[in-house]
């Protein structure tokens, strides 16, 4: 799901392996330092990830910020 509002950007990213705030804390760290990304909100009980940047986001690029973080990107929600 991407929405798209005053040249903001938002996507919902699917991420396994998150079980708690710690692990939403990781995953927004390290998709927060993409360029572009002004938000950022992790739900472990989902596993779902709010993203709100600039300009759509190149996938491979919140890929490897998940993955940094220790967690697997599903894909889009």
């Amino acid at each position: 799901m991407t929405a798209q509002s005053d040249t903001q950007v938002t996507t919902v990213y699917k991420v396994s392996g998150m079980s708690c705030g710690h692990c939403e804390g990781s995953v927004s760290g390290e998709i927060s330092e993409l360029p572009g990304v002004s938000s950022v909100k992790a739900v472990a009980s989902t596993g779902e990830v709010t993203v709100v940047s600039a300009a759509a986001l190149d996938e491979e690029a919140v890929r490897a910020a998940v993955d940094e973080a220790g967690f697997e990107l599903v894909g889009k929600a």
